[in-house]
């Protein structure tokens, strides 16, 4: 059942990704500590509790959780101790009350709750329209859900519900994915195939391997060889494939006689196979290995970057672009180049991370410290060790103190005296 598991926990992931955040932090004096605002709704606590409040002060609810998530969307887990999990709405109402050993956010006004190892679902107002009754259930997925029934004290199998808890399908299926565009992947004898939501066969069971239909795609086949389909259920190229990476700017990494290259929507192979690394596009480039030389490629397959870099040293997402940029190494030194494969910011450091909100930390001369996309030093050199930031606050090491900083480069954490190490003058 390992592949339910995995899907569902995949899915579940999915499940509670919203829209993009606005994500701050916030000095509390109260606590000495920084707080996260998320979408104007800031976490408080008194040192043992935790509660939120609204930008204006105004408290949603007082500090009562034992711990607490970020909101996602209109709602946020609370826990009143460990293993006593509920659900709060964006109005401090607890909508889950804290009965459960675990909730998952919202898919298609259900959600899904964990009481005693079983699963069950409540509505979004807190009733349990399906009580915990069983031991693997998935997310609600264009209004179905995969769960595991018990057929007797010897056999189970796999159907769908509805969001009033009504199975759909006889429970005949070895495993089942979610409901994707109208399509889930299904096995039965030991084989996978494709159902509609009827369950009617759409692909015949007789595959070993089968990916989840994503952007009208997947690919099905054998230890031989994978091939990839589209829906209309029909092979669009031979099973010679492996190893298949997501469609991401119309391009699919894959594996054929031990080697990367990429197909196109059509099932074209556009990029030979001819790599021994090969990454999905972003921003119109690949990052792609012969051997233990790396480069960059558009999405012709025309170099950008030659593959004579090098990946020896840590850190970093080297090859990738963020903020614009590329982390790339040459003779064990790191500097970062544009779109275009220019190098705009030289080789000068020992160890590097990617951009991430305008600024790279980077290792010089033994102390890390951090630059901005032009290459000027924005915080000096003067870290046991730093790491890249996230929502507004990076980690670092400084005279052996583990602190905060913000974008600013003021310390916001453990500062023992510093104020700030932007401009900072010994």
């Amino acid at each position: 059942m390992k592949h339910l598991l995995i899907i569902t926990v995949l899915l579940a992931a999915m499940a509670t990704t919203c829209a993009a955040q606005k994500i701050e932090y916030v000095d509390d004096e109260e606590c000495g500590c920084s707080l996260v605002f998320v979408d104007g709704i800031q976490t408080t606590t008194d040192g043992e509790f935790f509660g939120f409040k609204l930008a204006d002060g105004t408290v949603i609810v007082p500090n009562k959780f034992r711990y607490v998530d970020q909101f996602h969307g209109d709602y946020c887990k609370v826990y009143i101790d460990y293993g006593q999990c509920g659900m709060i709405d964006r109005n401090g109402k607890q909508i889950i009350p804290c009965n459960y050993d675990d909730v998952e956010y919202p898919s298609c006004g259900r959600i899904r709750v964990t009481k005693n190892d079983l699963n069950g679902y409540c509505d979004l107002e807190g009733h349990e329209i399906v009580p915990p009754s069983y031991r693997l259930a998935g997310p609600f997925s264009e209004n179905l859900a995969p769960v595991l029934i018990d057929i007797d004290s010897f056999s189970v199998a796999f159907t769908f519900i509805d969001t009033m808890g009504r199975q759909t399908l006889k429970p005949i299926y070895e495993n089942l994915s979610i409901m994707i565009d109208g399509y889930a992947a299904a096995q039965r004898y030991s084989r996978w195939g494709i159902i509609d939501r009827n369950g009617r066969e759409m692909l015949p069971f007789m595959y070993e391997y089968i990916t989840m239909p994503m952007d009208g795609f997947f690919f099905a086949g054998d230890s031989l060889g994978m091939a990839l389909f589209d829906y209309r259920f029909k092979p669009l190229t031979k099973f010679v494939y492996s190893n298949p990476g997501p469609l991401s700017e119309g391009r699919i990494s894959v594996m054929r006689d031990g080697l990367y290259g990429y197909l196109n929507s059509n099932g074209k192979e556009v990029i030979p196979c001819q790599y021994t690394e090969a990454s999905p596009f972003k921003e119109s480039r690949a990052k792609v290995a012969k051997g233990k030389k790396f480069g960059i490629i558009n999405a012709s397959g025309k170099a950008i970057l030659p593959l004579e870099y090098e990946d020896a040293t840590p850190h970093g997402d080297k090859y990738i672009y963020h903020d614009g940029l590329a982390l790339v190494e040459k003779d064990g030194k790191l500097g970062f180049v544009d779109i275009d494969g220019k190098l705009v910011i030289p080789y000068y450091f020992d160890q590097a991370f990617h951009f991430t909100q305008g600024l790279a930390c980077v290792r010089f001369n033994g102390m890390w410290g951090y630059i901005d996309t032009k290459g000027d030093v924005y915080m000096p050199f003067v870290f046991d060790y730093a790491s890249p930031f996230e929502w507004g606050r990076a980690e670092v090491v400084y005279n052996g103190t583990v602190s905060n900083v913000d974008l600013r480069g003021k310390c916001v954490k453990n500062c023992n005296g510093v104020i700030a190490w932007r401009n900072w003058k010994e």
